[in-house]
């Protein structure tokens, strides 16, 4: 395969671990990867399918101003998130938006993440919250203003609405998903219990994080979670 079928593979297999993983909404969330060799042009989830519906023919070619380029799909909305954090970001190579329970249940609390857990740690001091709306992000405008929200952090939690992760790449952007999306649960349970919870001292959270941030780590259990989630759903009778 190219680069640009690869690229599309991954992007696949990103929608099969958000779905299995309650990632899903419906038809509500996307997932994207800048294209290869072109960093103007990104790879998109459609409009109208569920993250396990994504096929190599039905994922959208869009420029960073959110026009579509290619294909004949719907294109989704919020293409604005993914359009204008590529924009601000030359660094950041996939881009997911989701609405997992925790995450948006941990968002309307407006607190702030801790290191209660190793995903707590990936994201301590690092998760900003949008506050200006719990409306859908459907304008340029708006995409700016996520973007100048998330900064040059990894996630940003959009107030009773969800997330947007930016990763270097698509194996980082699912695996960070997950880990925040624990790291809400545990912080929350951690809250409900009545202990503040126990927290380490900054020089050993700094060392787990960098430990945590290794691009192995990220491909590894980004392929992990691809052969489990193909396994789980694997409709019956089929190899």
């Amino acid at each position: 395969m190219n680069e640009i079928d690869i690229a599309k593979t991954r992007l696949i297999q990103a929608g099969l671990i958000l779905e299995f993983l309650g990632h899903g909404d419906m038809t509500r969330g996307h997932v994207s990867i800048r294209m290869p060799g072109n960093p103007g042009l990104f790879l998109m989830k459609a409009h109208s399918i569920g993250f396990d519906e994504i096929t190599m023919d039905n994922i959208l070619t869009f420029d960073l101003e959110g026009q579509l380029v290619a294909g004949t799909a719907r294109p989704h909305s919020e293409r604005y998130i993914h359009s204008e954090i590529f924009r601000a970001r030359p660094d950041v190579n996939a881009v997911i938006h989701t609405h997992p329970t925790h995450t948006v249940a941990f968002s309307a609390t407006g607190q702030a993440m801790r290191a209660l857990s190793q995903g707590g740690a990936m994201f301590e001091n690092a998760l900003p919250i949008f506050t200006d709306t719990i409306d859908l992000i459907r304008s340029k405008d708006m995409g700016a203003g996520l973007a100048k929200c998330l900064g040059p952090h990894h996630a940003v939690l959009l107030r009773s609405h969800g997330v947007a992760m930016a990763g270097d790449c698509v194996e980082q952007a699912v695996v960070l998903c997950v880990m925040l999306e624990e790291a809400c649960r545990v912080q929350m349970l951690i809250t409900a219990s009545g202990s503040d919870g126990w927290l380490f001292p900054a020089d050993d959270v700094a060392r787990l994080r960098r430990n945590l941030f290794s691009p192995e780590q990220f491909v590894i259990n980004f392929d992990y979670l691809a052969r489990k989630a193909r396994r789980a759903m694997r409709l019956p009778g089929h190899a």
